[in-house]
């Protein structure tokens, strides 16, 4: 058992952990199977596997049909989805707190039964063959798919979730069974459940189930970024907006920084108040849209700015970027400056953990990254001690040409004409 009050961990016998917060005031209940491999995971040939994967767990099991899996869930009320990270991939469903047992038992068969019939393995690549399609027509979406690959070049970071549309060609459904048999096991696989649900319900609802799973073995990632030079992707796209995506190597998930990295992020551009919203938008009127955002992976991590804007402002929005940014590593934020960032910061947690779904992620995220399930409150201390030095120290160690990627979307730019504009 966890010693944190508001949250319950078990450990199966092989491997498997659980985890629940009980959250009686809810109606609604939230279910969650998280396997710890993702697109990282992956060799270059097998570029897309692990979200392929995701896809084909939805297509039948050796009891019931894809239909019916998603009818036992959408036929109560309830909601069914996935989702694939660079480091993990998650399966989860919500209905009514009354049917958690049939939402468990739909994600447990998804988890442990799937057969990849060939037929279903053969369109569901046409599927994603156009998901990938699809991603080229939203260019704001393919400058961020770009950025990973200018900040982490020839590394599986860098590349596609989806894979491409060669990689794709090359798999089949031998492929997703080793991947699935290696990957998918006790030590590799947290279940996590938030709602009006006790802990000891869920451990008895949910053991006998998953004791099936091999123990396995915990894996790491391929390899580590090297330090190499981050570079420039340009696209020349006849479209009305540039789509600017701008990144810089940061910390780890659990790096002393992480805290500090997430009040640079929001000084810089996650809110309305945030230092360029103010300058681009509201004083220069430069783009409708500007923000920046974090990730913090296993041992690395970025802090990225995304603008769309008019690509005749491009350069001068640049200047602006590249004046904030120095100003950040030239001047500390001043107290009442990063008093309103960590305000927020620690508000949109709070609101956010009101959310069932919210509090899966946080659950077993935690338990990915450190092993255990923080507490809100650890983070909100992490946070709430940050010093202005410690965000001028931050910026510092961010913001340098060796550790910066950049992508466009858009018309009228080569990559020389972005490095000379981005790196002078």
């Amino acid at each position: 058992m966890s010693d944190n009050s508001l949250y319950e961990v078990s450990t199966l016998p092989n491997g498997i952990r659980l985890a629940t917060t009980t959250m009686p005031h809810l109606r609604g209940v939230c279910v969650g199977i998280w396997a710890a491999v993702g697109g990282r995971h992956e060799t270059e040939s097998e570029s897309g596997l692990a979200h392929f994967l995701e896809h084909l767990l939805f297509k039948g099991t050796s009891k019931h049909s894809a239909r019916e899996l998603t009818t036992a869930v959408e036929g109560i009320g309830g909601y069914l989805n996935a989702f694939t990270t660079e480091d993990h991939t998650c399966y989860y469903a919500k209905a009514a707190a009354r049917h958690f047992a049939r939402l468990s038992d739909v994600l447990i068969e998804m988890y442990t039964d799937s057969q990849f019939p060939e037929n279903e393995v053969e369109r569901e690549r046409e599927v994603i063959r156009e998901e990938i399609l699809s991603y080229r027509d939203v260019p704001a979406q393919w400058a961020e798919e770009l950025l990973s690959e200018a900040l982490w070049p020839r590394h599986p970071l860098g590349r596609p979730l989806t894979g491409t549309i060669d990689t794709l060609a090359q798999l089949d459904g031998s492929h997703l069974r080793v991947f699935r048999d290696r990957f998918y096991t006790g030590q590799n696989t947290i279940l996590t459940v938030a709602g009006p649900i006790g802990h000891g319900e869920v451990v008895q609802q949910v053991s006998g189930r998953l004791a099936g799973i091999a123990p396995g073995s915990v894996f790491t990632p391929l390899s580590s970024p090297r330090r190499v030079r981050s570079g420039v992707r340009v696209e020349d796209e006849e479209s009305e907006q540039a789509h600017l995506a701008l990144g810089f190597h940061a910390v780890s998930r659990t790096h002393p920084q992480r805290f500090a990295l997430r009040l640079l992020s929001v000084l810089l551009g996650e809110n309305m108040s945030s230092r360029l919203f103010q300058s681009l938008r509201e004083h220069y009127g430069y783009c409708y849209s500007v923000q920046s955002s974090t990730v913090l992976l296993e041992e690395t991590g970025a802090l990225s700015i995304f603008a769309d804007l008019d690509p005749l402002k491009l350069p001068k929005a640049l200047q602006v970027i590249r004046r904030e940014l120095t100003r950040l590593c030239d001047q500390k934020p001043s107290k009442a400056e990063l008093r309103r960032a960590r305000d927020f910061t620690i508000g949109q947690t709070q609101i956010s953990l009101d959310s069932a779904t919210q509090q899966i992620s946080w659950m077993a995220e935690s338990l990915m990254a450190h092993g255990r399930v923080e507490d809100p409150s650890e983070v909100e201390r992490g946070i709430f001690n940050v010093t202005p030095e410690a965000v001028q120290a931050v910026a510092r160690a961010c913001f340098k040409p060796n550790r910066t990627g950049v992508a466009l979307v858009g018309p009228g730019y080569s990559r020389a004409s972005v490095r000379q504009m981005i790196f002078g």
